[in-house]
């Protein structure tokens, strides 16, 4: 057997080091959050959305109230507390009509039925010097009987607001009308600014001259004062103020201010008296000395509960009469110089005054007594 030797082994193959990469354009290093679990990174993330979604609802929360406390949001009406801006007073009108009431005239007002027209051998009651009464449901004649009597007569009309029932009622459009008034069914407020309503209260007002009225007082122009859901604004009722000027300067009628304080100093010029109702309730009598101070009447109502029984039936003082009497006739709760009278809600013929004395003026279908 012969001998093979082995085949020699294959010379070892010399290695190179593999070529450096290119340096990245980014730096490679580990963070602290590179560092984190997964489950660590998931809570921090979730911690930190919660914190941003928190702060969101904030800042949306805080304007919310703010557009709220500033009365920016059309027909909120804000809770009375907000004042507007001080706006320069208007110009008076150019003339001023023939009659114009005096600080501390007596009157009556009487909105619920026309009134029974005094006659030359009936009693007038009361006898006072001014009467209020409804422009719509007053006929001419009884307007004339009482001039007869050298009273004056104010023909009341809703100005700021659509009431059912009325004969122009259905000359208003939907969307010439906002929300309902409280308390009042039926009845909503309008948009002082539309064409529409104006054309209506311009007829108004000609019909209140049609009749005989020496002035027309014109209720429910504070809408922006409350939730009419219509852009109303302090603006909105010295402008439509200022257009119903306009209309009874020529006709020879006094304008008067159904209560709307805010905007006393604004329209005082055009304006010969005020209605106000209920300010001893509301404590802001003394906004409405300005129209004293400018010697102008204030036709001051308050609505005390159970008045009539508290006056005892209309004989006099009851046994509450005399609280009844201090606290709305008071003059430490800003009354000085007002004319004021004590009726019952529903405006009947029932009237009582400073001076303790009850009057009740004879309606059609009941006196109200």
């Amino acid at each position: 057997m012969s001998y093979t030797p082995p085949a020699p082994s294959p010379p070892p193959k010399t290695s190179f080091p593999p070529p450096p990469s290119p340096p990245s354009p980014w730096p490679r290093h580990q963070n602290r959050w590179t560092r984190l679990p997964r489950r660590k990174k998931l809570y921090l993330l979730a911690a930190a959305l919660t914190a941003l979604l928190a702060l969101a609802l904030g800042l949306g929360l805080g304007l919310s109230i703010g557009r709220r406390h500033h009365g920016s949001d059309p027909g909120d009406g804000g809770d009375g507390d907000d004042k507007p801006p001080l706006q320069p007073p208007l110009p008076p009108p150019s003339s001023q009509p023939p009659w114009t009431p005096h600080v501390g005239d007596s009157w009556q007002i009487v909105l619920l039925n026309p009134i029974v027209p005094p006659s030359n051998t009936s009693k007038l009651t009361p006898d006072v010097d001014v009467y209020d009464l409804d422009l719509f449901t007053t006929p001419a004649s009884t307007i004339s009987s009482l001039h007869a009597r050298g009273k004056k007569v104010l023909c009341y009309f809703s100005g700021g607001s659509y009431e059912p029932g009325r004969p122009d009622s259905g000359e208003f459009r939907e969307e010439d009308m906002g929300r309902e008034l409280e308390g009042w069914p039926g009845e909503r407020w309008l948009d002082l600014g539309s064409e529409n309503v104006r054309r209506i209260m311009r007829e108004r007002v000609e019909l209140a001259g049609e009749k005989g009225c020496d002035g027309v007082d014109v209720d429910n122009v504070d809408g922006y004062d409350n939730n009419s859901l219509l852009p109303l604004t302090p603006t909105s009722s010295i402008s439509f103020l200022s257009y119903l000027s306009s209309l009874t300067t020529p006709l020879n009628l006094t304008l008067g201010l159904k209560n709307a304080a805010s905007i006393i100093p604004t329209v005082l010029p055009i304006i010969h008296f005020s209605v106000n109702e209920q300010c001893v309730d509301e404590h802001e009598c003394d906004l409405f000395q300005q129209f004293v101070e400018a010697g102008k009447p204030v036709f001051h109502i308050e609505y005390p509960k159970d008045v009539e029984s508290k006056m005892n039936g209309g004989k006099g003082k009851g046994e509450d009469g005399g609280a009844v009497l201090e606290k709305y006739c008071g003059e430490r709760n800003g009354v000085k110089g007002f004319s004021t009278v004590l009726k019952r809600m529903d405006l009947d013929g029932w009237v009582g005054y400073c001076d303790g004395k009850v009057e009740v003026t004879g309606m059609e279908g009941g006196s109200g007594s």
